[in-house]
């Protein structure tokens, strides 16, 4: 099956791909390189920490 990389839009094969659903190692890290950055996120409430309580106050709030 052929699919365009998520990363540079090249087509590129699905079956025997090691690095698929990317067309090579490159377009593999950068994406990778995005997440570890913060470069890309998912969306969730600002009002609420990890364990879904209330956030810690910030700085020169009460």
């Amino acid at each position: 099956m052929i699919v365009p990389c998520p990363r540079c839009g090249k087509e590129t094969e699905m079956t025997g791909n090691p690095y698929r659903p990317f067309c090579s190692e490159r377009c593999q890290l950068l994406d990778l390189g995005n997440w570890v950055t913060g470069a890309y996120r998912i969306a969730g409430k600002e009002d609420e920490d990890e364990d879904g309580g209330p956030p810690p106050p910030r700085e020169g709030q009460k």
